[in-house]
């Protein structure tokens, strides 16, 4: 019965010797590599060679992108045509688009990418939704059980004694800056519609050309992805092949002004062609209309003429070389007796001397 205890404290102590031999030599095993000429190269390697050189020097150029982008939100000195100030973010997106500062741009050109292709192909919105059930259940669940186990909700004893707010100072830079991105956005579309530079209204112009057009087959995050890209490369690309394209660009100009200088010389030898044959008919036609004017006032003058003339002399013939038809009944017979003393008026006298005195005429 008491060799029991003994034997088994010497088994422990060959088990606790064992354990801290085996301690050792792992320790040792561990310090010999730690400690071994390859090793300490290797650390040396990664940790002060080329490819930590490298890494370091990267991120230290990428922190230092980020900051000049951030920097870079300045209003500029330049105003709109109208006079009004530019905001801060038109210095903002200049210096993001134009690459100036490659390692901040590349990043937000990964990141509007990812974006895109996460809302075509992450259900966000569920997630969201799933995440905000599962923790108001939780917590409304760990409430519910601590008040019936514990007599105190367990959601509630985490309640701050303050809850957190917005501070003002805060809440108003946030408005200030919403503020001046709307105002970039309104002021860039009233520029592009009332034509301030026209090369940019005639580029906007194709680009909605082409997206009414596009989007008929294009679902519209491929039209946003094509959009973002050709937002962020097309300065890249005319970056670096500035002088070619400022060359083909010049070319073109100088066909346009060519051919704009051909078309205007024509129309204006067909204009001055097409005004001298209006003068021309604009002159025959005032001579025709003062030949017929003058005839016709002659010919007004020839029916006044002609009423001027005896009725008897322009009344027709009732038959070839034949007289009027008129008897001696037709017309009354002259007085042949003196008018009679006392008669005042021309009927008494004519009462008086009808017919010379007869009842009838003579025949």
């Amino acid at each position: 019965m008491d060799s029991s205890p003994q034997g088994n404290s010497a088994v422990q102590n060959t088990m606790n010797a064992t354990y801290d031999s085996q301690a050792t030599d792992l320790q040792a095993a561990s310090n010999s590599v730690q400690n071994h000429p390859a090793t300490q190269s290797t650390k040396e390697s990664l940790s002060n060679g080329p490819m930590a050189e490298k890494v370091k020097d990267q991120s230290t150029k990428t922190s230092s992108d980020l900051q000049g982008l951030k920097d870079s939100r300045t209003a500029p000195q330049q105003s709109t045509s109208t006079g009004q100030p530019l905001t801060h973010y038109h210095s903002f997106f200049y210096n993001l688009l134009s690459w100036e500062h490659p390692r901040a741009t590349a990043i937000s050109f990964v990141a509007s990418v990812l974006f895109i292709f996460a809302c075509r192909y992450l259900p966000a919105l569920r997630w969201a939704f799933k995440v905000l059930y599962l923790t108001l259940g939780a917590t409304a669940l760990a409430e519910v059980a601590g008040k019936l186990a514990l007599s105190q909700g367990l959601a509630s004893s985490f309640r701050p004694k303050r809850y957190y707010t917005i501070p003002r100072e805060t809440l108003e830079a946030s408005l200030e800056d919403v503020e001046q991105l709307i105002n970039f956005f309104v002021i860039e579309f009233q520029r592009v519609l009332f034509a301030e530079n026209v090369n940019v209204t005639i580029a906007a112009c194709t680009a909605a050309f082409l997206s009414y057009w596009l989007i008929k087959i294009v679902p519209f995050w491929g039209l946003s992805l094509i959009g973002t890209s050709l937002a962020y490369l097309g300065p890249l690309v005319y970056i670096n092949n500035k002088e070619l394209i400022d060359t083909h660009l010049a070319n073109a100009s100088e066909v346009v002004n060519s051919q704009a200088s051909q078309v205007k010389d024509m129309a204006n030898y067909h204009t001055n062609r097409a005004s001298s044959s209006v003068k021309q008919y604009a002159g025959d036609y005032t001579s025709k209309a003062q030949g017929y004017i003058g005839s016709a006032r002659g010919s007004s003058q020839s029916p006044q003429m002609a009423s001027s003339k005896p009725a008897g002399a322009s009344a027709p013939a009732s038959g070839a070389g034949s007289a009027p038809g008129l008897s001696s009944q037709d017309f009354p017979h002259a007085p042949k007796q003196e008018p009679v003393d006392g008669t005042t008026s021309h009927q008494e006298q004519y009462e008086n001397s009808r017919f010379g005195g007869q009842a009838v005429p003579a025949s």
